[in-house]
């Protein structure tokens, strides 16, 4: 067997593999053919990094994909995979993870498959919190099809189909899951790779439906989108990183040696907002709990970020609860029915009273 701890809640029913797994176990024979210099390499590494750490059978591994450059992801992974249709991949990997529940189902989607045209299957899935991880990369523009604005693209947004600047309102896709009653989302960066697969790490240890949001950079039709949450100096000011029951600090060290910088709640309007703690004190810096039952200060703190500039932007998992989860709900209910009623007779079903015959 693997080396590997026993498998989390999650993965519990998912066979494991037999030996010791690598990354090149997970890298399949294709040519991995993005633009160079594309987010979706760094992504691609790490997951095929990560998954030798969940100790699983390759054969129980499945990747579903949509429509778009994230969508090539199934070919380079040597597990099981669907490049299905556009903006169907939740709904297709809930029929899987539903009735094959020895398999570790994962999504990988981008901004304009999943929120465009897939908004409706994303927000369903993530309310049915059915067992499977949704990795949502975030490039803010339509990169397949050559640089249109996206769901997520910032208003003013100067594109091929935008001439004169996006009039829409972009999505928040954390915010959006969240408002789903979804039971964990989280957010990370193409370029971080620790923060990255810590982040996958968790979501593949979550029972239920996991989104992470993944600022991708897409070098070609809207390269530095996210610069400013990767340069070092910018980022010490932008990044506000949750860390679970850690206060939320961030920002140039003040003299305790945490950010100079902290997220309260304003005592008389009940929202957060940034105070410099060297001012202000600590006292009321706000602890992360990704556990509370409410949604609410994780929704707060996923609107910190302003969607032109990107400052004050969290990143970490900002909700992980408990939830029951669909497939094994529903698992339980038909083994209830077989107990009661015996087996069905699918004949029976087609060919029962309720049928009409056509005359001429």
């Amino acid at each position: 067997m693997a080396e590997t701890s026993a498998a989390p809640e999650a993965l519990s029913l998912v066979p494991r593999a037999e030996g010791k797994q690598t990354m090149k176990d997970f890298k399949s024979d294709q040519e991995v053919r993005w633009c160079p210099g594309c987010g979706d390499y760094a992504v691609l590494a790490a997951v095929q990094g990560f998954m030798p750490e969940l100790g699983l059978a390759k054969e129980n591994i499945v990747f579903v994909s949509g429509i778009g450059c994230s969508s090539r992801f199934p070919y380079y992974m040597n597990t099981y995979g669907m490049h299905s249709i556009h903006g169907r991949a939740p709904a297709i990997a809930t029929g899987l993870a539903s009735s094959r529940r020895d398999l570790s189902v994962w999504v990988v989607t981008g901004d304009g498959d999943a929120l465009s045209i897939g908004g409706n299957h994303l927000i369903h899935a993530l309310r049915r919190n059915v067992n499977l991880k949704i990795l949502l990369f975030n490039n803010r523009i339509y990169g397949l099809t050559k640089g249109q604005y996206s769901p997520t693209s910032e208003s003013g947004k100067v594109t091929k189909s935008t001439p004169m600047g996006s009039l829409d309102a972009p999505f928040n896709p954390v915010s959006l899951a969240l408002g789903a009653e979804a039971s964990f989302v989280a957010r990370t960066v193409d370029s971080d790779r620790k923060h990255l697969t810590g982040v996958l790490r968790a979501a593949a240890d979550h029972p239920g439906t996991a989104l992470v949001e993944i600022y991708q950079n897409c070098n070609i039709f809207n390269d530095g989108a996210f610069e400013v949450l990767k340069d070092k100096e910018l980022a010490q000011e932008a990044v506000i990183r949750l860390e679970h029951g850690e206060p939320i600090r961030f920002g140039a060290p003040a003299e305790d040696g945490l950010g100079a910088k902290g997220v309260v709640r304003d005592r008389a309007s009940g929202e957060l907002r940034i105070v410099d703690v060297r001012a202000e004190g600590t006292a009321d810096v706000l602890i992360h709990d990704a556990s509370a039952e409410s949604p609410g200060t994780a929704f707060a703190l996923s609107r910190l970020a302003d969607p032109t500039t990107l400052h004050h932007t969290p990143i970490g998992v900002l909700r992980s609860v408990r939830r029951p989860v669909y497939d094994t709900e529903m698992a339980e209910q038909l083994d209830h029915a077989v107990e009661r009623n015996g087996k069905g007779d699918l004949s029976a079903l087609l060919h029962g009273s309720d049928t009409w015959t056509v005359v001429g």
